[in-house]
């Protein structure tokens, strides 16, 4: 099934009023504790990719890292957007797990290119959905790139809930390509969410 435009505007403009939701935050947290929080994973992140591990090992480890570290059920609503509002609780569940494992494959590969450099802190600012930190990963042989962290205390503990590799946002790529493959299983999320856990 061909998207129409007046199906890929309906998704994006609902979408986008959705993910309002997630601008709420208690603000328990302070611009330091976000800081912290940001420089523990970091410090873990190398701690995989210093072990020497094989890929399948490393790419382990980073789903776990990933499953302490990240707000995978407010991911997962969000690269959903409007297509999950129909599906069941189980559905939904059965999508997030499925989500959670693959952006871990996904960006725990591209992590592996921080072997041999360094990642630092450059700053942190106050954002209304919580904290965004800046950082900088220093690569052996390549020119630096930027890498920005937005952490919130919305779902009860500290969590990054997007990231921004060299200017690319996570949430609004994966938004995209969730909706292309639901598209081509005509709304299907079943079908989608396999499909998903083929591409990890």
């Amino acid at each position: 099934m061909t998207p129409t435009p007046n199906n890929i505007s309906r998704r994006l403009f609902v979408g986008g009023v959705f993910s309002l939701g997630f601008a709420r935050s208690a603000m328990a947290v302070t611009q330091g504790d976000a800081t912290a929080f940001i420089q523990r994973l970091i410090k873990d992140i190398y701690q995989v990719i210093d072990s020497g591990g094989s890929e399948p090992a490393m790419i382990r480890q980073f789903e776990a890292l990933f499953g302490q570290y990240a707000d995978v059920q407010i991911m997962a609503q969000y690269a959903l957007g409007v297509d999950g509002r129909s599906a069941s609780p189980t559905q939904k569940a059965a999508f997030s797990d499925t989500f959670g494992s693959y952006i871990a494959q996904k960006y725990g590969k591209r992590f592996r290119q921080f072997i041999g450099g360094r990642i630092e802190v450059e700053g942190a600012r106050k954002i209304k959905p919580g904290f965004e930190i800046k950082t900088t990963a220093y690569l052996k042989g390549e020119n630096p790139i930027e890498v920005i962290f937005l952490v919130s205390d919305k779902s009860g503990e500290l969590q990054f809930f997007n990231m921004f590799l060299e200017g690319v946002n996570l949430l609004l790529t994966e938004r995209s390509e969730i909706g292309s493959m639901l598209d081509r299983r005509g709304g299907d999320l079943d079908a989608a969410t396999l499909d998903l856990k083929n591409a990890g």
